[in-house]
C-alpha cells in the first residue's frame, strides 16, 4: 500500500533529506522512484486509502508502513503531535499523549496490577516495574557510576546518584528556595510546609509524607527485617540501615572531620559531631530553656517532662524513654555483648561503655570542660561537671525542697524518705557476724 496524501508525502520528503534516512533509500529502486514520481494525487484515490487506514477500526489488523516497517493500530503514527493529548482519563480527566500511557494510568484507579513476581507474591502495574523488582531478588545491577562504580538496579536511582558527584539539584522549593536532587523529595518536602500527610498507618494512625515512610513504619509494627547482613546475619528495617552497619564490618568512615582527626560512618553522624566543635544547639525546648545538637536528644529530653516511656521490655515489663536504653536492658536478658574491645578483648552489651573503656587503654579525654578546661573521657561526666559552674540541679525531690545535680544522688537521696536500705554488708571478724545495712553501696568500704 503506497500513502499518496500531500501531506504524508511533505513528511517523507524532509526525512530523505536527513542523512540518517540517506543510506537506507539509496539502495531501494522503488523508493526512489517513488521519490521522483510526484504527481497530484487523485481525491478519489485519497479519500479510498483513508477508508482503509481509519474506516474500520473495529478489526484489529495493524497497518504496515512501508516507510519504516513498524506496524501500528492506529494511522497516526506517521502523524506525532507533541503537545496533544487526545486520550483522557474518565475518572480524574489528566490527559495523556499515547493510548498506553492512559492504560498504565486507569490501573491506579482501578488496582490492577497484572505483573505478577514468580519469586514472591508482589505484583505490578507495569513490565518494566516488574522487571526492576526482578533485579531485587537477582541481585543484579546493570547501572555503573562512571565516578566511583557504584551499581544500581535502575538507571533513574544511577540518575540520582550522579547528582551527588555532579552536585545538581534541578528541583527547588517554590517556598523557601531549598533545592533537591529527585522530584520524589521535593514533593516530599513540600509537605513540611502544610500539614498534610496523605499516608495513615492504619495500626496506630500516625501520618507520613511519602509512601516509603509508611512502609519502613509499618515494619516496627510486623517486626519485618527484610535487609539482613551477611557478614553477622543481624537484620534492618532500611536498605541504607544496612549499608551503614556494613561499614563497622569494613571499617570504612568516608566522612571525615576538617577539624580534627575524626572520620564517620554516616554524613548525619559527622554533622552532629561539628556541632560539638561550633557549640550548635539547634534544637530547643519549648518547656524549659535547655537546647540540643541533635532532634532525638530533644525528643528523649520532652519525655523527662511528659514522664513517658514509650519503650517497654516484653520480658520483665520495664520501661525506657529511649528505644536504645530498652535495647542495651534487653541484652541483661540475653547476655548478650556484641561490642568487643580489640586491644583485650572485653565485651560490652552498649557502644557506648566500648568506647569509654577504650579510653582506658589510650588515656584519651576527648571531652574538655570550656570553662575551666578540665578534660573527661565520657560525656555524660562532662555534663555533670558543667553543673558545678553553673550551679543547675535538675533533679528534685518531690518530698522535700531538695535537688541534686545527678540522678543517682537523688536516688540515694529519697531512700532517707523511705527508708530503704537495699545493700547490706556481712562480715565474719572475731567470731562477731555483721549484718549492718546502708542506703548508699559506697558506705561499704
Amino acid at each position: 500500500m503506497k500513502l499518496k496524501t500531500p501531506h504524508l508525502e511533505t513528511e517523507t520528503s524532509t526525512s530523505m533529506e536527513n542523512p540518517a534516512y540517506g543510506e537506507a533509500f539509496q539502495d531501494g529502486p522503488e523508493q526512489q522512484q517513488m521519490m521522483e514520481t510526484k504527481k497530484e494525487p487523485d481525491p478519489v484515490e485519497i479519500k479510498q486509502e483513508q477508508e482503509e487506514l481509519c474506516g474500520n477500526q473495529d478489526k484489529e489488523q495493524p497497518n504496515v508502513f512501508e516507510f519504516c516497517g513498524n506496524s501500528f493500530m492506529q494511522h497516526n503514527h506517521m502523524i506525532p503531535q507533541a503537545d496533544e493529548k487526545p486520550f483522557s482519563c474518565l475518572t480524574c480527566g489528566r490527559g495523556f499523549n499515547k493510548q498506553y500511557n492512559l492504560t498504565v494510568h486507569m490501573r491506579t484507579h482501578t488496582g490492577e496490577k497484572p505483573y505478577p513476581c514468580e519469586l514472591c507474591d508482589k505484583s505490578f502495574r507495569r513490565s518494566n516495574d516488574l522487571a526492576r523488582h526482578i533485579r531485587t531478588h537477582t541481585g543484579e545491577t546493570p547501572y555503573s557510576c562512571q565516578f566511583c562504580g557504584k551499581s544500581f538496579n535502575d538507571n533513574s536511582h544511577l540518575t540520582i546518584h550522579l547528582r551527588t558527584h555532579t552536585g545538581e539539584k534541578p528541583y527547588s522549593c517554590e517556598v523557601c528556595g531549598k533545592s533537591l536532587t529527585d522530584s520524589s523529595h521535593l514533593i516530599k518536602h513540600m509537605r513540611t510546609h502544610t500539614p498534610e500527610k496523605p499516608f495513615p498507618c492504619l495500626t496506630c494512625g500516625k501520618g507520613f509524607t511519602a509512601q516509603s515512610d509508611l512502609t519502613v513504619h509499618m515494619r516496627t509494627h510486623t517486626g519485618e527485617k527484610p535487609f539482613t547482613c551477611l557478614v553477622c546475619g543481624k537484620g534492618f528495617i532500611q536498605k541504607t540501615t544496612l549499608s551503614y552497619h556494613m561499614r563497622t564490618h569494613t571499617g570504612e568512615k568516608p566522612f571525615p572531620c576538617d577539624l580534627c582527626d575524626k572520620s564517620f560512618i554516616q554524613s548525619s553522624d559527622l554533622a552532629r559531631h561539628l556541632r560539638t566543635h561550633t557549640g550548635e544547639k539547634p534544637y530547643s525546648c519549648d518547656l524549659c530553656d535547655k537546647s540540643f545538637r541533635q532532634s532525638s536528644d530533644l525528643a528523649r529530653h520532652i519525655r523527662t517532662h511528659t514522664g513517658e516511656k514509650p519503650f517497654s521490655c516484653q520480658t520483665c515489663g520495664k520501661a525506657y524513654r529511649d528505644r536504645s536504653n530498652l535495647v542495651r536492658h534487653m541484652r541483661t536478658h540475653t547476655g548478650e555483648k556484641p561490642y568487643s574491645c580489640r586491644v583485650c578483648g572485653k565485651s560490652y552489651s552498649g557502644s557506648s561503655q566500648l568506647a569509654y573503656h577504650i579510653t582506658t587503654h589510650t588515656g584519651e579525654k576527648p571531652f574538655s570542660c570550656l570553662t575551666c578546661g578540665k578534660a573527661f573521657n565520657k560525656q555524660s561526666t562532662l555534663t555533670v561537671h558543667m553543673r558545678t559552674h553553673t550551679g543547675e540541679k535538675p533533679y528534685s525531690c518531690d518530698m522535700c525542697e531538695k535537688s541534686f545535680r545527678e540522678n543517682n544522688d537523688l536516688t540515694c537521696h529519697m531512700r532517707t524518705h523511705t527508708g530503704e536500705k537495699p545493700y547490706s554488708y556481712k562480715m565474719q571478724s572475731c567470731h562477731e557476724l555483721c549484718d549492718e545495712f546502708f542506703t548508699v553501696k559506697c558506705t561499704l568500704t
